[in-house]
């Protein structure tokens, strides 16, 4: 039988003191708790809110006051008034709210939970692995513990991912993604005014054009029905596309010293998750970073259009945000290399010159009208020639749309993917 590793501390808590009787009454406490409850999924999701809690406890997490909390309303409620002009969409803001890092990271984690667990459970599954199979008949019931001792390795890592990613995301919809719930509209300020501190711009605007790009999301994904299914769908399809490489987990596990406490505390697992080099992950990755370029170009478009010269700092603020999007913040490089996952829209230049075209050839209806259904949405191959997309045919009747999958199927015909668009335009 392998030897287990007892000595072991929780990963992103400080290890016990032996000779301190509180503190390894704790530390069992703890483990008797994270071993109750084996069957919970392949994250231990109360121990990552507890690794994140207590990183922003150790770096800060200031409360949001009484001003900062009318401030974001009053933005809010601006940006709203702004953007009636430049989209058909209406508003789509039921709650406008001011949250602290904490309360970033309990109202995201529902749609975190769905992202993350098809990948987590790849890993702690090839952790089960590693143990030889001449060996797990003779673990017997405590087979389950490595599955639960992976569960609790993945939900401290990924609490320490949230941890940093919480100390810079400046809204709900920040990265791109519908993270909160639907529509509640809101700001960060203690992240709003470090990052506008950094920028060496004014405090106020900074804060307007954040609460502009957040009003913009809200009338995306509020009125545009299919919208977030789409896209919550499209990181998903290619995080099943996402393989375990098992040296990476072999290589970490055997860097645990069962005498050494800090060992399973330091242990990392980055680099453990690899994308698949195939034409299905492929084209599943271009459906992804089109799908996030058309989200982020649309919101940059319109915010651009809302502000025009009421706001004097936005052309800075504009080309510092794309940058912002386009190379992507420490917090998520560090996500990106936990979980294997990139939320950045590469091509977002090109999807902000699309919807500038078809605005200019078809107006502010014509080109929100692009949302009523995927397959009218441009494709990867679009973004090249956007003067000749905004040209394209109009007047697609979206009823056909909607009925291609009842048509009857000749052999050979296969119906098209959500996202293609028609041949002719």
């Amino acid at each position: 039988m392998p030897d287990i590793p007892f000595g072991f501390s929780l990963p992103g808590a400080q290890p016990p003191d032996p000779s301190d009787p509180q503190q390894m009454q704790q530390f069992m406490a703890q483990l008797q708790q994270m071993f109750a409850a084996p069957g919970s999924g392949p994250v231990n999701w109360d121990l990552a809110r507890q690794v994140a809690a207590s990183q922003l406890s150790a770096t800060g997490d200031p409360s949001v006051n009484m001003l900062e909390r009318h401030q974001v309303e009053e933005a809010l409620r601006l940006a709203d008034l702004w953007l009636d002009p430049v989209t058909a969409l209406p508003s789509g803001i039921h709650k406008a709210v001011a949250w602290n890092r904490n309360e970033w990271i309990y109202n995201t984690l529902d749609v975190w939970k769905k992202l993350c667990e098809p990948i987590a459970g790849r890993m702690v599954g090839a952790m089960g692995d590693l143990v030889p199979e001449e060996a797990r008949a003779q673990l017997g019931p405590m087979q389950s513990m490595v599955a639960t001792l992976g569960g609790a390795l993945f939900g401290g890592q990924l609490g320490q991912a949230f941890g940093q990613l919480a100390a810079e995301v400046l809204s709900a919809g920040d990265i791109g993604l519908p993270l909160g719930p639907a529509g509640t509209a809101a700001l960060v300020p203690a992240n709003i005014k470090a990052y506008g501190s950094g920028l060496e711009l004014p405090e106020d605007q900074v804060r307007l054009y954040v609460a502009l790009r957040e009003a913009a999301h809200q009338r995306l994904f509020g009125h545009v029905p299919w919208l977030r299914a789409h896209v919550l769908s499209a990181v998903e399809t290619y995080a099943n596309g996402i393989t375990v490489n098992r040296e990476a987990i072999e290589d970490a596990m055997s860097r645990v010293d069962p005498s050494d406490p800090e060992s399973m505390q330091q242990m990392a697992l980055e680099g453990i998750f690899t994308p698949e080099d195939t034409p299905q992950q492929k084209a599943s990755l271009a459906r992804l970073e089109t799908a996030l370029a058309l989200v982020e170009g649309w919101v940059g478009h319109v915010v651009d259009a809302a502000a025009g010269d009421r706001l004097p700092s936005v052309a800075a603020l504009g080309e510092a945000f794309r940058r912002r999007r386009a190379a992507g913040g420490p917090a998520e490089q560090t996500f990106a290399a936990l979980v294997g996952l990139e939320l950045r829209p590469r091509r977002l230049r090109e999807a902000g010159a699309l919807w500038t075209a078809v605005a200019a050839d078809r107006g502010t209806a014509g080109r929100d009208a692009l949302w009523d259904h995927p397959d009218l949405l441009p494709t990867d191959e679009d973004f090249a020639d956007p003067a000749a997309f905004a040209r394209g045919r109009t007047d697609w009747d979206i009823s056909e749309l909607d009925n291609l999958g009842d048509a009857p199927k000749e052999s050979g015909d296969t119906p098209p993917e959500t996202g293609e668009t028609p041949t002719e335009k």
